[in-house]
């Protein structure tokens, strides 16, 4: 009896330090992502912080302070009349939509294409297709520059949009989520007398539809930060989008020494992108995760 008594305790004892070293190991994580958290939040909320500062409080502070004695919105209005940010929203606006609108249409039918159908050189073609991923982004900004400047369409939404309505790392995603739908299923809906875009429309979309909603969202994020094309393909102020918009602000609008008011139109820029985070941050990782799935 004693020597059970004795086992039991010790069972016991070696559970309460396994407890006890299991919840130490979760305090030390959780305190050290709460530390990365402030590492990467604190540039967000200096960046707010100070476009609620004048001009004169912020020029005024030898040592930064982590708060406003008296915000003011000042640099919010000067945002929008220094340099029309609104006309440089809307370019922005347009060409996002248009762009990832073009694109979803060529990937989607592409990945279909790749996934489903049977044509000759299949495997070829994607391969070579693929291996574009390996060419430096600068050579294709390079050959788009000389295509667009050939067919005059510099200076033109067109010009901006079209060079960025393919993407191979899309069309590869979205391929590898189309091949994860069960082959009994197309051959179901080919008995049914369903043509191949029938069975893309009413069956792969509505499954595939995380992973659609990603690429969307991505694809959104990607065209609203775009800054190096339409900066070398557009000099005209009727074409800026936000990105250009706010390096001319920063050029011609209040000057590179008003930071307040450049970091209230780096905010109003970024509150977009921010709020459709936070909406779809689940379906984003729903849709990546669920791309690598097959089988």
């Amino acid at each position: 009896m004693k020597g059970g008594a004795s086992l039991e305790k010790t069972v016991l004892s070696k559970k309460k330090k396994s407890d006890a070293r299991e919840k130490t190991g979760k305090v030390f994580i959780y305190v050290l992502l709460a530390f990365w958290a402030l590492v990467v939040l604190f540039p967000f909320y200096w960046m707010v912080l100070s476009s609620f500062k004048s001009y004169g409080e912020y020029t005024s502070e030898y040592i930064p302070k982590f708060y406003s004695a008296s915000p003011t919105f000042e640099n919010y209005f000067q945002a929008f009349t220094a340099v029309p940010l609104g006309k440089y929203f809307f370019n922005t606006l347009l060409y996002t939509v248009v762009t990832t609108a073009l694109m979803l249409i060529v990937s989607i039918l592409a990945a279909f294409s790749f996934a489903r159908l049977e044509f000759k050189g299949k495997n070829l073609a994607f391969t070579l297709l693929l291996s574009l991923m390996m060419i430096p982004n600068e050579l294709v900004v390079i050959t788009n520059f000389v295509t667009v400047t050939n067919l005059d369409m510099r200076n033109t939404f067109m010009g901006l949009i079209l060079p960025s309505v393919t993407s191979v790392f899309y069309i590869y995603l979205l391929k590898e989520n189309f091949a994860s739908v069960p082959d009994q299923i197309y051959y179901a809906a080919k008995v049914d007398g369903a043509s191949d875009f029938k069975y893309l429309l009413r069956v792969i979309v509505p499954v595939c539809k995380p992973t659609i909603v990603t690429v969307t969202i991505l694809k959104v994020v990607e065209c609203w930060n775009s800054y190096v094309w339409p900066r070398l393909i557009t000099d005209d102020q009727n074409y800026f989008l936000v990105s250009n918009g706010i390096q001319e602000i920063r050029e011609n609008g209040f000057g590179r020494e008003n930071v307040p008011a450049m970091m209230a139109a780096v905010v109003v820029v970024s509150l977009p992108l921010i709020v459709l985070f936070l909406i779809f941050h689940k379906k984003i990782s729903a849709g990546v995760a669920r791309g690598g799935i097959k089988g």
